[in-house]
């Protein structure tokens, strides 16, 4: 006789589709607040209804809705962020004197250059950059609507810790340090390392070819 250990049982900790996905509400500025959704009547009005949109307690006692609420507004901040960063490195490829410093920057006043930290060596380098923000921006923004509308996490998936911890601690200061150390190592620190010693930029190769270049690596 075989004694089988009883199978686990799968637990299903997402919603499928349980937010209908409408742009009807965007034209009702303050739906989520009677209060608000009259109308203006003073100036009061349009602070109000920037500070209550993410006030989650206001619009619903339930927790669950209000920890979704709050896990899809973490991916929209994520978004901002990124959507900000871009611009700081287009406006420095598109308004900054970085290259001409970067090759004599003892005649060259700098105008706040602190991306020779990071390795990168041209404004080319700088837009690939703010493109590759973009990208990321909308990614988290994508996140945000699929964690909310598509496949919503349930209420056990919130409280469990293990969840949580693997979600902030492994993907976002894990994988987000490791890589920046990866970077800063492996990239930044070789390009450095030319820039010192006089090399001209413009002759360093890619700091992509650092991590894909067997020679480079070697």
């Amino acid at each position: 006789m075989i004694i089988r250990s009883p199978e686990p049982e799968v637990k299903i900790l997402v919603d499928r589709d349980p937010v209908k996905t409408s742009f009807e509400e965007w034209a009702r500025p303050g739906h989520f607040s009677r209060t608000i959704a009259k109308g203006p009547d003073t100036t009061t009005w349009i602070w109000n209804l920037h500070a209550d949109a993410h006030d989650f307690d206001s619009h619903t006692s339930d927790l669950e809705e209000i920890s979704r609420k709050v896990f899809s507004a973490h991916f929209g901040q994520l978004s901002i962020i990124f959507l900000w960063l871009s611009g700081m490195y287009f406006h420095g490829a598109r308004f900054s004197n970085y290259e001409a410093w970067l090759s004599d920057p003892t005649h060259i006043g700098p105008s706040a250059q602190i991306w020779r930290a990071s390795g990168i060596t041209s404004e080319l380098q700088l837009y690939c950059t703010a493109i590759g923000a973009l990208v990321f921006a909308a990614l988290m923004l994508f996140a945000g609507w699929f964690h909310y509308h598509k496949a919503a996490p349930k209420l056990a998936w919130f409280q469990d810790v293990e969840s949580m911890l693997n979600h902030h601690l492994a993907g976002l200061l894990g994988l987000g340090s490791l890589s920046w150390a990866g970077h800063q190592v492996h990239v930044s620190l070789p390009i450095n390392q030319f820039l010192n010693a006089g090399v001209d930029p413009k002759e360093i190769p890619l700091p992509h070819e650092f991590i894909l270049n067997r020679d480079l690596l070697a």
